[in-house]
């Protein structure tokens, strides 16, 4: 179909939510008086002292980090969620309703290096975090009570990441969250009505057809700027074949799988010259034991700059109250994120 999306404002669906995206592209043009940030900067040292991630230090909570070499994982001193107790409810006329939530919250510090994101290390070092990945989510999704396992990371000040050391979460949590259960409703719903096909394998074959909205792939996965992206750089991580979950993964798998992530946060990086913020998400089927064939993992990239390294996005106003709207179309993010080296630029300095 004609459709000048570069110069008519409009909305977009996402198939994954049901929401709707208004796209402006023109109001990139107005001129910014608001606020400026200071640029993201890496750490500049491989092992802070004061670091309650790196190795061998005290953590908030009392306790001492082993003198770890690889990826390191343990039970959050300071965890969101509390653990499986009397079930609570609470009910005033179907209107006040509340339950209890127990669940675990684990950290997954990334690397004993201080300094060194995911966009600066290797992809074998990046394939052993998505080895911890799969083992946390077959271990927590098999432990009674949890119903949902999520992987993610905040990347940056601006994410509200509560210490620069690179690392990730973990939250097992009783019941399937919001987001997560859109995604199942919407993802089983389609493969009902189209002889079992899956939504995400759906969308990846247009989007290979098409080709604009693609920023990089190698034969497992694809990375693209999803035609209802909401935030500017928004990228959605989809894989080639049909996996419903982390526990599918197999090594050549688990390594293009890094590769891919290794070129998406160097591309960030790379677009402003900045250590790029984010939050980051695997969502994927609830259960490795139940029946998900409807589903197709995916990992969601959110970050936040717009225009420059000083100039972030705000999801206020409109967006708050009405419908998530974006100042550039996916089209332009994803030909501005093709079009940058694959090098990071501090290794090119």
């Amino acid at each position: 179909m004609k459709f000048d999306f570069a110069e008519r404002s409009h909305q977009r669906l996402n198939p994954l939510t049901g929401e709707w995206i208004l796209v402006s592209s023109q109001r990139l043009q107005r001129p910014w008086q608001g606020r400026i940030e200071l640029p993201g900067l890496s750490p500049s040292q491989s092992h802070v002292s004061d670091c309650y991630l790196c190795p061998r230090n005290i953590r908030a909570g009392g306790r001492s980090n082993p003198d770890y070499s690889n990826t390191f994982v343990f039970d959050n001193d300071f965890s969101a969620l509390t653990t499986a107790g009397d079930p609570g409810q609470f009910n005033l006329n179907d209107l006040l309703v509340a339950r209890a939530e127990p669940g675990i919250c684990r950290v997954v510090c990334y690397s004993p290096c201080h300094n060194l994101s995911l966009a600066e290390m290797s992809t074998a070092q990046i394939a052993d975090i998505a080895t911890i990945w799969k083992d946390q989510y077959l271990e927590l999704s098999g432990k009674p009570g949890i119903s949902h396992v999520q992987i993610f990371e905040n990347k940056g000040e601006l994410m509200g990441c509560s210490n620069p050391h690179p690392h990730g979460q973990i939250w097992a949590t009783a019941t399937i969250p919001t987001e997560p259960f859109k995604e199942d409703e919407t993802q089983r719903d389609y493969s009902d009505s189209h002889s079992g096909a899956r939504l995400l394998g759906s969308v990846l074959e247009l989007e290979l057809s098409a080709g604009e909205r693609i920023v990089c792939a190698n034969d497992r996965w694809v990375a693209l700027v999803p035609f209802w992206a909401k935030w500017p750089f928004e990228i959605l991580v989809l894989p080639r074949k049909p996996i419903a979950h982390l526990g599918e993964l197999d090594p050549t798998q688990s390594i293009a799988l890094a590769g891919i992530l290794r070129e998406v946060t160097t591309r960030y990086d790379n677009l402003f010259e900045t250590s790029f913020p984010y939050t980051m998400g695997i969502h994927q089927a609830p259960s490795p034991t139940e029946a998900f064939d409807h589903w197709t993992i995916h990992i969601h990239f959110y970050p936040p700059l717009l225009r420059s390294a000083t100039i972030q996005k705000f999801m206020v106003g409109y967006e708050l109250l009405a419908e998530a709207q974006r100042d550039l179309t996916p089209e332009n993010a994803a030909a501005r994120l093709r079009d940058l080296p694959v090098v990071h630029y501090r290794q090119r300095q």
